[in-house]
């Protein structure tokens, strides 16, 4: 009877044994299966972003990377700024309106990852000394609970950083999970630097190709300035020719060393409180007495609602500014242009709203393109071709979108939105 009770025992103990094997075995296969996974999407990605040569998808294709490796609810990637040498978000996954924020290297994350070039990993934030992300969390309202970061390192430099944010069901970040994103934060910077080459060499290309009229122009009319047959008039005429093609000269340099800064994010951004009535009312009272030159009458409507938005006053200046100058360009004497702002819940809106030509379909979907140039009513191009690239460059480095609508003959609307400040 005891013997029978002890081998019944001893083979329950034996199959739970087993049992408990065969569980673990499978748990094995899962996790080394899982890992596999991970792995092959690690490589894929990696073929994608040496495909990649276009900076603003890139950096959306890595943060999105990031968070699906590490299974977060959210991701972004931060660069330096060579000038001021502060960290600028430039990409973000599930973060909104983060674009404009500038994050200081003392007292962030970030900026322990970029001064140490190491890995950092705060479990919870709660018990973290550092503050400076809880800017973030207020802007976007978004939740940190937890960081993984790492550095992007290209060239023996501290690029940037690459953030993952709170791991999903609240568990923690683990070894696999900061060896993932090492190695996609080091294929990243490779990428990102290369995409930084190759936008400043092709804008240089452009660059050169864009001055040859106007310096050729220039050149022409010296020559003829020099003739023994030139009169003293004709002189005066030619000179007044070359001043002006000077004058675009010095208008192009500018504009490509504006643009070189926006798209690398060396441009430096002030984050200041801006009220934008003031900013819009004081862009009216610099064109009015060109729209008024040409008999084109120029409005303002304003809601009383406006709220704040945070960002750089003389850059968003600059943009709307750009947009209204415009829409005087090209409209006829006698169009009117409207310039109205309002409040929609956490979004500010400001339109420039013309009754001018419009602009075709064909040339609608070119309109942000460096150095692409609507036709005027003359069918002659006017201006560097750079405003609208410029300007959409300033609204995405607030975090904002702009967008346009035209009809031929019903003229056209560009609106700006802006996230307003918390």
């Amino acid at each position: 009877m005891w013997s029978f009770a002890l081998t019944s025992s001893r083979y329950c103990l034996s199959s739970h044994a087993s049992a408990l094997k065969d569980s673990e075995m499978t748990d094995q296969v899962t996790q080394y299966k899982e890992r596999i996974a991970r792995l092959e999407g690690l490589l894929e990605i990696n073929r994608s972003l040496v495909a990649m040569l276009d900076l603003r998808p890139l950096l959306y294709c890595i943060v999105s990377a990031a968070r699906e490796l590490t299974q977060t609810e959210a991701s972004s990637i931060l660069l330096v700024d060579r000038n001021s040498g502060q960290l600028h978000f430039e990409a973000a996954t599930n973060l909104q309106g983060v674009r404009s924020i500038v994050v200081p290297m003392e007292g962030s994350v970030a900026g322990q990852v970029v001064q140490s070039g190491k890995s950092v990993v705060v479990s919870d934030v709660r018990n973290d000394s550092r503050t400076a992300y809880r800017q973030t969390d207020e802007q976007s309202g978004f939740v940190t609970r937890s960081i993984l970061a790492v550095p992007l390192i290209a060239r023996e430099k501290v690029i940037g950083v690459l953030e993952a944010m709170n791991k999903k069901e609240e568990n923690e970040f683990t070894d696999e999970d900061l060896e993932l994103l090492t190695v996609l934060g080091d294929q990243a910077a490779v990428a990102v630097q290369n995409a930084l080459l190759f936008q400043q060499s092709d804008l240089i290309a452009e660059m050169v190709h864009e001055m040859r009229t106007p310096l050729a122009a220039v050149v022409a009319y010296a020559e003829l300035m020099q003739r023994p047959s030139a009169t003293l008039e004709q002189n005066r005429q030619f000179a007044d020719i070359i001043l002006h093609e000077a004058e675009r000269l010095n208008d192009m340099a500018r504009s490509f060393l504006d643009l070189a800064r926006l798209e690398s994010g060396r441009a430096h951004m002030a984050q200041d409180p801006i009220d934008m009535s003031t900013v819009v009312r004081m862009v009216v009272s610099v064109v009015l007495p060109q729209a008024d030159a040409r008999q084109i009458g120029v409005s303002v409507e304003l809601a009383d609602n406006l709220l704040s938005v945070v960002g750089d006053a003389q850059r968003l200046h600059q943009a709307i500014l750009n947009l209204l100058s415009n829409a005087v360009k090209y409209c006829r004497p006698g169009d009117n242009i409207t310039v109205a702002a309002s409040c929609d819940g956490s979004v500010l809106s400001v339109s420039v709203i013309d009754t001018g030509p419009g602009i075709s379909e064909d040339a609608l979907p070119r309109i942000f393109e460096r150095f692409y140039r609507v036709p005027s009513a003359e069918d002659q191009a006017v201006g560097t071709g750079l405003g609208l690239t410029i300007t959409r460059q300033i609204i995405e480095a607030h975090g904002g979108h702009i967008t346009v609508s035209s009809e031929v003959g019903q003229g056209t609307t560009f609106t700006v939105t802006l996230p307003v400040s918390a």
